[in-house]
């Protein structure tokens, strides 16, 4: 019979329900749309598991974006598994009703997930993971998800430092609204969606500029009356993996949506190459020109932190060494990373694609585990005698 899983109320009632005496199958690392949906399909197989949180809410780097921000998937595509994104089908859902539906996601699914618990460590143990948390929990587990996301540490160009004391600066995770930045000269530095919105938004209220530092592949919005991301799906480019030809060459290359360069020129932007150096309060471009600004908005994106994760799943660069999630060791995965799989891995509406295959990666390594190592080796035996070739792991 399948263990029924924790739930909130179960927490509440049960202050050491994480501890050396209460081991869990399954620990997730982060409870945005990715450990989100992982845990309703966990629930749904019977894991017994919990979400870790380091936030004081679900959803929290959804709640960290600009106030006007809004999604460029309409509602239909937005969903997680099993319960529809409320709304119009056809129309794009802003930062707030995100953040609403999540939480609401997690209360109607009642996911164990457990907030103010940032994890400080991840190591391997002899017979699977321990996880030290802020609060001081020590928590034991079979098998871990990782996932925390693409959005991990704003990162800021060393030249942001070379910038005077009297140049306004903010990371676009700050950003709210165009009153968060003095009246001005505004330049944005960063060439994907974020920049290109941000900027679009500024034109009201002051002289933007825009550094773009690498080549983009503007989309419209809608193709023949028809959303993009109709044409995406019937086309089958979101599931493109990044293993295939096209994949590849498309993972390498920054994909605006909505935007181009041309309607910003048209909103009196004026465009520069990259931002090569600073001095005072004038920034250098690739190009020789220079340009005097009262503000920078820096929307260059975010890096990995995996300093926590004690174990040997990173290449040189800290990166992490997976495939379709899955890690070089047993039992531990990550979710919701970009191109994980495909273009659609960290999109809201997409997730619950890599999120399934992961289900069934821990499932299996569960019923594995479950069976006497007299058997699984004769289980092994018998796979390999009728496939008439020797025991082999298959590359994940």
């Amino acid at each position: 019979m399948a263990e029924t899983p924790l739930t909130p109320e179960d927490a509440e009632a049960r202050p050491s329900w994480v501890g050396d005496d209460d081991r869990l199958e399954v620990v997730v690392v982060g409870a945005g749309q990715a450990g989100l949906a992982i845990g309703f399909l966990l629930a749904r197989h019977g894991r017994r598991f919990i979400i870790l949180e380091a936030a004081d809410m679900v959803g929290a780097a959804w709640r960290d974006r600009w106030d006007s921000l809004a999604l460029f998937t309409p509602r239909r595509y937005d969903a997680l598994p099993g319960v529809d994104f409320p709304g119009d089908p056809d129309g794009y859902p802003t930062r707030d009703e995100v953040v609403s539906y999540l939480k609401a996601y997690a209360e109607t699914n009642k996911l164990p997930v457990v907030l103010n618990s940032a994890v400080r460590s991840l190591t391997q143990i002899d017979d699977g993971f321990q996880l030290e948390c802020s609060s001081g929990r020590s928590v034991t587990a079979d098998q871990v998800v990782v996932a925390t996301g693409p959005f991990q540490l704003p990162f800021t160009p060393a030249l942001a430092g070379e910038l005077g004391p009297e140049v306004f600066q903010m990371h676009s995770t700050k950003y709210r609204q165009p009153r968060d930045v003095p009246a001005g000269t505004v330049l944005v530095v960063g060439g994907g969606n974020t920049g290109f919105q941000i900027a679009t938004e500024l034109t009201a209220t002051h002289a933007v500029h825009l550094s773009v530092g690498s080549r983009q592949t503007p989309l419209p919005q809608k193709i023949r009356h028809r959303d993009l991301f109709w044409w995406l799906t019937k086309t089958r480019l979101l599931t493109m993996t990044v293993d295939s030809r096209l994949g590849r060459r498309l993972s390498e290359r920054e994909t605006l949506i909505g935007s181009s360069p041309r309607q910003l020129r048209r909103l009196g932007v004026d465009l520069h190459p990259r931002a090569v150096s600073a001095s005072n309060n004038t920034v250098n471009f690739a190009d020789g020109t220079q340009l005097r600004v009262d503000a920078v908005v820096w929307a260059t994106g975010y890096q990995p932190d995996y300093s926590w994760i004690d174990a040997p799943v990173l290449d040189a660069g800290g990166r992490v060494r997976q495939h379709r999630g899955v890690s070089d060791l047993p039992g531990l995965y990550f979710l919701g990373l970009y191109w994980q799989h495909t273009r659609g891995s960290a999109l809201l509406g997409w997730v619950k694609e890599d999120a399934e295959y992961i289900a069934t990666q821990v499932q299996t390594l569960v019923g594995s585990r479950r069976l006497p190592p007299d058997a699984a080796n004769r289980e092994r035996s018998d796979a390999g005698e009728s496939q008439g070739e020797p025991d082999h792991v298959e590359p994940q």
